[in-house]
């Protein structure tokens, strides 16, 4: 076979999953098909079988005998309405197979996705099994063949390749919840320490890098007082730290101007009630940084970010350098942990035919868990969206949703993908904030959008209007006290297409529901005597539906910043009815009589 010249374009790749090198397909599970190949090469199909139920998941293997594996998933579209997978973003209706495309790695995303009807119903949930190498997966509506398609696309492998499928489920997160399951059992996530669980203040929306321990000092003793129990203090505390670029990183010593004895400071802070985290993006290097000469060789690569450039994880002094610097931060300046910022900028080097970073960066992490916990027994790591999936489950215990400031749905939409897949650590929002001139209802919104995580709030707390801080009191309070419910419960948000707009928090005897539009809230008093009804709609009122049991219940409204309403409320035993209740308040019903 004649080679081509120099000269020679490249085949084109298809442009959609139809016009594809064909592959047999067999039916695999409900009304899903399956065919697998070895990309590049001809010859034998690779065997793959399908394991019986266990927790609710079932364990397809696919031997290609050490190489690489193309599994294909179709399914007739039927009544699909939409596509949710870890990177989608706001994709999260159906798109076609041209377009449809993610690339995953440990620190970028995970290799799974669930395809949902109408009715909420899932007709495909799956993840690879093995979360930490570089794949890609190509997805969406075969217009030629009236189809739902995914196509995952593994990297070479001793063992098996391994998926998981969880069979046809009444909803995305119904469907979610035995493979986060299955990873927690299979991959043990890092401790979470009550900490982990407790209100934060960050200085990163509130300042930027205008920082000074003494005015960090102000909003912490302040925070305390609100039910706050962490600190992060953000980027703008080491030196060259200014101008909103990170030309300057690599050094992470402090910007003495800024904080004259950092160990000093830190310690008053936790005096103040305060744990105390410190921001650190520990693979960016820049040109400004005094140690850029030392590690510019290793970081041949540009940040996404800019200014900087990145560090090479796969380079042993890198992840030797990165452990020293984490720990002799923690060790020096007293804290409770890192906030460790920018791990996905290590995907710079996914594909460029060298070691997998995925791989990496699991030594990396793993070596750098073990060092900080044998000199901080308990200490909190934070990891952020997209690197807070299964696979970094045993790497930190704080897992926050990506920036949106002053994006009360997108917190809430966030923090609620985050969750679908997260394992074992606490899911965190971002930062919340407002204007000062901002109405009180929009700086409960703000809280209200934090509420299904643990909130974090970024603003100066010194130059707040009373009702403000009244609002921060109250629903910090209010978090406090339902928070085992809101982090523990089985949670139910719904459709991700619709940006779930009514989401349901259940545990035992309670459950609280957050509304976000004009829906109708079903309460059935058999299954919960406690209600509590958070209004995050643009209305004055909720609308409510008694299923059963609703005679005998009492009612406590409040505002959005806690006063007390002083109408009463009453429920018919069944039916419709319109609750006076605030936007940005909250209705608690409680079961005083009647059937259970």
């Amino acid at each position: 076979m004649s080679q081509p010249s120099p000269t020679t374009p490249p085949p084109a790749q298809a442009v959609t999953t139809a016009h594809l090198a064909p592959a047999p397909a067999e039916p695999l599970l409900d009304t899903v098909s399956i065919a697998v190949l070895v990309p590049g090469r001809d010859g034998p199909l690779p065997r793959w079988t399908l394991g019986p139920p266990t927790d609710g998941v079932r364990l397809l293997e696919v031997d290609a005998d050490g190489g690489p594996v193309e599994i294909r998933l179709s399914v007739p579209l039927g009544d699909a309405a939409g596509y949710w997978h870890p990177k989608g973003g706001w994709r999260r209706t159906l798109v076609a197979d041209w377009e449809g495309l993610a690339r995953v790695s440990l620190v970028d995303g995970a290799a799974a996705g669930c395809l949902y009807e109408h009715s909420g119903a899932t007709l495909l949930a799956f993840a690879a099994a093995d979360p930490v190498p570089e794949a890609t997966v190509r997805f969406g509506v075969s217009e030629e063949n009236d189809t739902h398609v995914v196509h995952l696309v593994l990297p070479a492998s001793a063992a098996p390749h391994r998926l998981l499928l969880v069979p046809r489920a009444p909803s995305v997160a119904a469907a979610l919840r035995p493979l986060r399951t299955w990873f927690a059992a299979d991959r043990p996530p890092m401790p979470v320490p009550d900490t982990a669980r407790l209100p934060v203040y960050s200085t990163w929306y509130a300042f930027n890098q205008d920082v000074s321990a003494g005015a960090v000092e102000t909003q912490a003793r302040l925070a305390a007082g609100l039910g706050c129990g962490v600190l992060i203090l953000d980027d703008g505390w080491q030196a060259y730290g200014n101008g909103r670029g990170y030309a300057g990183c690599g050094d992470w010593r402090p910007d003495r101007a800024k904080f004259p004895d950092l160990a000093e400071h830190v310690a008053r802070v936790r005096a103040a009630g305060l744990h105390y985290l410190l921001w650190v993006a520990p693979l960016l290097v820049g040109p400004e940084a005094d140690c850029f000469p030392r590690w510019a060789a290793a970081a041949p690569a540009p940040a996404t970010v800019p200014g900087a450039r990145v560090l090479d994880p796969r380079l042993p002094e890198v992840r030797r350098h990165v452990v020293e610097l984490c720990v002799a931060l923690v060790v020096e300046y007293g804290l409770d942990g890192l906030k460790l910022d920018f791990l996905d900028e290590a995907a710079v080097y996914a594909g460029d035919g060298g070691e997998d970073v995925g791989r990496a960066m699991t030594g990396l992490l793993a070596e750098l868990r073990a060092a900080l916990e044998s000199v901080r027994p308990g200490v909190l790591l934070e990891l952020r969206q997209p690197y807070a999936g299964p696979g970094m489950a045993p790497y930190g215990n704080l897992l926050r949703s990506f920036d949106c400031p002053g994006d009360a749905t997108a917190n809430r939409v966030r923090t609620l993908d985050t969750a679908l897949l997260a394992v074992g650590g606490a899911v965190h929002s971002d930062m919340v904030m407002w204007s000062r001139s901002a109405p009180v209802e929009a700086v409960a919104r703000q809280l209200i959008g934090a509420l299904h995580a643990v909130p974090q709030v970024s603003v100066r707390l010194d130059e707040l209007p009373e009702a403000h801080l009244a609002a921060v009191r109250f629903w910090l309070a209010t978090w406090l006290r339902h928070r085992e419910l809101l982090l523990d419960g089985r949670v139910e948000p719904g459709r991700p297409d619709e940006l779930y707009p009514l989401v349901t928090a259940a545990l035992g005897e309670e459950c609280l529901v957050s509304v976000h539009g004009d829906r109708v809230v079903p309460l059935d008093f058999t299954a919960h005597r406690r209600y509590h009804l958070v209004n995050g709609s643009d209305r004055d009122r909720l609308v409510v539906e008694v299923l059963d049991g609703g005679q005998g219940v009492t009612a406590e409204v409040h505002g959005p910043d806690g006063r007390m309403m002083a109408d009463p409320l009453s429920l018919p035993p069944q039916g419709p009815r319109s609750l006076a209740v605030p936007r940005g308040g909250l209705v608690s019903l409680v079961l005083t009589e009647g059937p259970r």
